[in-house]
């Protein structure tokens, strides 16, 4: 039996992961291809999201506080149902590939071709609404947003989710393995 902060998360990404690849492969939207090209754009992207994090670190110090204590409460639950370091590289892996997948590569794909660029935003928008927090760690889903630009202006200038993929994956798992350190 799948332990229930474990099967929350695995349906959560499952769910995004097929809706997205579905839409995806309905509407003819390109996955990418893997080239030297991608993996410097992933390096990029992932030397971003670390200097984005930093800069949060520093500007909202309280509340980051905040977010890196619910994250602490994550790992505890996951540890208490068994959940070891295996299953959380894969949920990484999940969560980076279902993420992308549907925000950045459906998601962002249907809003630019409706509204322009003003979709890239309102992806980003979505994206940081689906990473919710209380009110005493407000920065996070203002951070989760500026990835998300950050991700979707990578699909943009690439044309693959490769890069954002690989990033996202990385980025998550450097955040499981600390709050499975933790």
């Amino acid at each position: 039996m799948v332990p229930p902060p474990l099967g929350l998360l695995l349906a959560l990404q499952g769910g995004l992961l097929l809706l997205g690849a579905s839409g995806m492969l309905l509407l003819g939207l390109p996955f990418g291809q893997a080239s030297p090209r991608e993996l410097l754009y992933a390096l990029g992207l992932i030397l971003a999201l670390a200097a984005l994090e930093e800069a949060f670190r520093h500007l909202f110090p309280a509340s980051f506080r905040e977010a890196e204590s619910l994250h602490r409460v994550l790992g505890e639950a996951l540890r208490r149902a068994g959940v070891g370091p295996a299953t959380l590289l894969l949920l990484a892996l999940l969560s980076g590939v279902a993420e992308e997948v549907f925000f950045r590569g459906l998601l962002q794909s249907l809003l630019t071709a409706w509204l322009g660029p003003s979709g890239l935003f309102l992806q980003a928008l979505v994206f940081a609404l689906l990473h919710p927090a209380p009110r005493r760690a407000f920065a996070y889903p203002l951070y989760t947003g500026l990835a998300g630009l950050l991700f979707g202006l990578t699909y943009l200038l690439t044309g693959s989710l490769l890069p954002g993929i690989l990033a996202h994956f990385l980025h998550n798992a450097r955040g499981f393995y600390e709050i499975s350190r933790s």
